[in-house]
């Protein structure tokens, strides 16, 4: 018996010093493992509390027109700015002992972690919004321990680093309020088009719950399950008397009006335009070592409304109930600085850019760049060539090419370079580059940046290969500045999140493509679409244009089978238009191929409204003449079709275009000498 109690009471000391061993060794590693993690929050150091910021666009003015974000719509406030109602309803919901423990909720995790045994699996996750902060910060959303185990590490560091506030505003920024709202400001404007510091009770405790689930929660998804989780919401913060009884009916009462749909209307002007600021912001941000995703930038951009909703309209009037595309970019003629854009229809549709983005081929409206080689190869205004039924044959006699004009026809008389532009004869075009030569063609397309063709192939007079609206545009910019360069930009001035600039638009250095006085011939031949003198077996190709025009324009237009453009310009600003289907289809119908003509003479037109008509002015070296245009000489009474002409002096005619004039005595002259009557030869004398 003794030896019986011997053995238990041995036993039960044994039990005590294990016990106490383990107790002891278990208060170590809970001592040592604080202090590890102390020591390796100490070491890790502060994480982070910045996100990514929307970055604000702005026009011109400096009016706000839109933004642009990577994944994320969200815009940092303090916590100032936040509605006390908004703050309390999130930890009344979210986390309410969240001002008491260190980053974890103990009984939560306990709670859970017994949940998840038995359900074997992730269904609770007891996290505090310090540990929903830090994966919304720093981690993915996957379910599994690891996340979770690094998901509490990070928390740790924030509660060690940073004080409740800090933490409970950087929650408050960065958490998902569904629709691509991260952050409470952007999920605040975007549901009631308010500020986050103006809402009320009930639009908080709205708000406040839709972080559980954004797709289930959302108001604009499902209006009665936000409502239903907006009351449960309400009885939290009754109970953890963050409002009273009565503020808790009176919210339950209040009618909710959303405003997302004003939202979704203005959330951006010119979306087409934003995306080629937003890549020449990135470009420019680059070269500063900077890294435009870190966002909160405000990029004031060149977009003038005023020219943007001119050619919206022109648009919305002009453009045909088909899948006819457009595309449409309008620049400063002096500085490039693009005033507006359209890439397409539909943004949302597609944001592929029509302008920038797709090359296609530009027919006729090459031609201004043929002739500027011309000119420089001795062409003027006034050279005159067959224009006749033309086969050509080229690479060395092998092969043939039979251009046809638009039409069908042809003229039955030589003609000028100024009536060939006018009314876009082909054969002049195709004439033109087997005199000058393929070289100097190419030449001139590669000072102004503009694709071409290595092959010697005629056809390349008449606009195949194939280039963008943007970069066509550019290159008339070029030529209505007086053939100086212009780097088209949208961007006048970058601040970053700091209000700091960090970069300013300053005018570059630019370059004389073409000299001034064949910049200005060109200028004045493309005037000549417009004139109804020109006309020919083809009309002028502007002329149906002219009884709209109250001021002064110079263009050019082009057609292929499946393309339509029109580019041309004031002194003042240059627009380019295209129109065409997406997959090539070819343009049969006649809308299809009006509408490029409508919508250019419809922008001009609005933008020029009220201003007085600016004319072009010539440079030192041309001059003006009245031409016959049938003969390309000085033009008489006895000359019908008159124009007036600039010319180079150099190249201003000697000849009239008839050797016969009622009132001029060298008119008379053989005649009067039949008679022998000095009295018929002296009534034409002056004297």
């Amino acid at each position: 018996m003794k030896r019986e109690s011997y053995r238990r009471q041995r036993k039960r000391k044994k039990w005590l010093k294990y016990t106490t061993f383990t107790a002891v060794a278990a208060v170590f590693a809970i001592v040592a493992g604080l202090i590890a993690l102390r020591v390796y929050a100490q070491i890790a150091g502060a994480p982070p509390l910045t996100v990514p910021k929307a970055s604000v666009f702005l026009d011109n003015n400096g009016n706000r027109i839109g933004d642009y974000y990577s994944a994320e719509r969200r815009y940092w406030v303090e916590l100032d700015e936040i509605s006390p109602y908004l703050i309390d309803a999130t930890v009344a919901v979210e986390d309410k002992d969240f001002y008491e423990h260190n980053g974890f909720d103990y009984s939560r995790i306990a709670s859970a972690v017994l949940t998840d045994l038995k359900t074997q699996s992730m269904a609770e996750g007891a996290s505090t919004i310090s540990m929903q902060l830090a994966r919304n910060l720093y981690l993915t959303f996957d379910k599994t321990w690891a996340r979770k185990i690094q998901e509490a590490l990070y928390a740790y560091r924030l509660e060690v680093f940073y004080s409740k506030e800090e933490i409970l505003e950087g929650y408050l920024n960065t958490v998902n309020y569904g629709h691509g709202m991260y952050g409470i400001e952007a999920g605040s404007r975007y549901y009631f088009g308010k500020s986050a510091s103006e809402l009320t009770l009930a639009e908080s405790a709205l708000l406040a719950g839709i972080p559980k689930g954004p797709s289930i929660y959302s108001p604009i998804n499902n209006y009665e399950k936000a409502m239903n989780r907006q009351a449960v919401i309400l009885g939290l913060m009754d109970k953890q008397k963050y409002i009273s009884a009565e503020e808790k009916s009176r919210a339950n009462s209040e009618e909710i009006v959303l405003k997302n749909e004003q939202w979704t209307a203005t959330k951006s002007i010119s979306p087409y335009f934003l995306d080629v600021a937003w890549q020449e912001a990135t470009k420019i941000l680059e070269k500063e070592n900077l890294n435009i995703r870190e966002g909160g930038w405000s990029i004031k951009t060149t977009l003038n409304q005023a020219h943007q909703i001119a050619v919206d309209d022109a648009i919305e009037k002009n453009m045909p109930d088909s899948d006819l595309q457009v595309g449409f970019v309008s620049m400063d003629v002096e500085t490039g600085q693009v005033t507006a854009l359209v890439g397409g229809r539909d943004y949302e549709g597609s944001s592929f850019n029509r302008v920038t983005q797709a090359v296609r081929q530009p027919g006729s409206s090459i031609k201004p760049f043929l002739y500027a080689a011309a000119l420089e190869k001795g062409f003027s205004p006034l050279t005159f060539l067959d224009v006749g039924e033309t086969i050509f044959t080229y690479d060395n006699g092998r092969a043939t090419y039979k251009p046809q004009n638009v039409n069908g026809q042809f003229a039955d008389s030589q003609m000028s370079l100024a009536q060939a532009i006018a009314i876009s004869d082909n054969i002049y075009a195709v004439k033109t580059l087997e005199e000058i030569g393929y070289d100097s063609y190419r030449d001139v397309l590669e000072r102004f940046n503009l694709n071409f063709s290595d092959a010697n192939n005629p056809s390349i007079a008449l606009g195949t290969t194939e280039n963008s609206l943007f970069d066509l545009t550019k290159a008339y910019n070029t030529i209505a500045n007086g053939g100086k360069e212009t780097k088209p930009t949208t961007i006048l001035e970058i601040k970053n999140a700091d209000g700091e600039v960090v970069y300013e638009y300053k005018k570059p250095k630019t370059e004389q493509v073409i000299s001034e006085e064949n910049a200005f011939l060109l200028t004045d031949m493309m005037t000549g679409i417009f004139d109804p003198v020109f006309s020919d077996y083809s009309p002028a190709t502007g002329v149906s244009l002219r009884p709209r025009m109250t001021h002064t324009y110079a263009a050019k237009s082009g057609t292929t089978v499946s393309d339509q453009w029109l580019v041309g310009y004031t002194p003042s600003v240059t627009a380019g238009v295209w129109n065409g289907y997406d997959q090539g289809k070819t343009l049969s119908v006649q809308q299809d191929m009006a509408a490029s003509k409508q919508v250019w003479i419809d922008f001009m037109e609005a933008i020029n409204k009220g201003k007085p008509n600016e004319t072009f002015e010539p440079p030192k070296g041309v001059e003006k003449v009245l031409i016959d245009i049938e003969t390309g000489k000085l033009a008489t009474e006895s000359c019908p079709k008159q124009r007036m002409v600039y010319v180079k002096a150099e190249d201003i005619p000697k000849e009239k275009c008839s050797s016969f004039e009622f009132f001029d005595e060298d008119s008379w002259k053989d005649f009067l000498d039949l008679f022998p009557f000095e009295a018929f030869k002296g009534m034409f004398n002056n004297n």
